[in-house]
């Protein structure tokens, strides 16, 4: 009982020690390290997927030696290793901060591309049609972020190494966009909401014109000015969608009627 009385009082007066600084901080081992050593060790430390051993090396690095090639490559490492972490707010804010920092950058196309990517990961969450969420309650944000990426990389930097991925990936997000627009007109459309379909489906038509879901989007269109009695506006969206798609697969695949495709679908 004496020995753990004393056990205890030992532990009690290192912490009260330590608290008032009595006892030496951890021995930063990077304390005197040169900015490429730095620079290597963060490097190996990302390059094995210890991505918070890196970001410290990096920021040290940053911190220490600011003025430099390092330093600028550091801010960069620090976004990518945010990014592989999986920390998207961090990712992002690195990346801005490097764009606005070193706009002029040579690499600053990368940084540009890096953004886009930490945006289209979202892309999953955003286009899980198949979960019972209503889709008019998800946000679009990180889809429209990173095609706004993409399209400025695209745009600015034409002759970038980055530049086939980015238009590739604008291809599928502008699909991806349209696509999820027709999911909540249909949304609305299923509810009884027909004025809210429409609408909808207009985003669709006049924002990704060349989008496959543009089909669609003016079924859409046609069903809900129907359900609304409004025959020339169904009209004018049955005109658009005969003239860009006359073999679409609403004007055929229903029973022999006299009535017209959009009270037969």
């Amino acid at each position: 009982m004496y020995k753990r009385l004393l056990k205890i009082a030992a532990i009690a007066l290192a912490l009260s020690l330590s608290g008032c600084g009595l006892l030496p901080d951890k021995v930063d081992e990077t304390k005197n390290w040169s900015a490429s050593r730095l620079y290597s060790e963060a490097r190996d430390e990302l390059s094995s997927g210890n991505y918070e051993k890196a970001i410290q090396h990096f920021e040290k690095l940053e911190s220490r030696y600011p003025f430099g090639t390092y330093a600028q490559q550091a801010q960069m490492e620090i976004a990518y290793a945010h990014y592989r972490q999986g920390e998207q707010p961090e990712a992002l804010a690195a990346v801005d901060r490097f764009i606005k920092l070193h706009p002029n950058h040579p690499n600053v196309d990368y940084m540009y591309y890096l953004r886009g990517l930490i945006n289209f990961n979202d892309r999953v969450g955003f286009l899980d049609f198949l979960s019972k969420q209503d889709p008019s309650e998800r946000d679009p944000k990180a889809a429209r972020d990173a095609f706004d990426s993409f399209k400025q990389l695209a745009e600015r930097f034409p002759n970038s190494i980055y530049a086939k991925d980015a238009i590739s990936r604008l291809k599928y997000l502008v699909n991806a966009m349209a696509q999820y627009e027709v999911h909540v007109a249909k949304y609305y459309y299923r509810r009884g909401a027909y004025l809210a379909a429409a609408n909808r489906a207009q985003v669709a038509v006049t924002e990704y014109r060349d989008a496959p879901a543009v089909e669609e989007a003016l079924y859409v269109m046609v069903k809900s000015y129907d359900a609304m009695d409004l025959p020339q506006l169904r009209d004018d969206a049955d005109r658009v969608l005969r003239t860009n798609f006359p073999n679409s697969v609403y004007f055929s695949g229903g029973p022999t009627s006299d009535k017209p495709w959009w009270q037969i679908w």
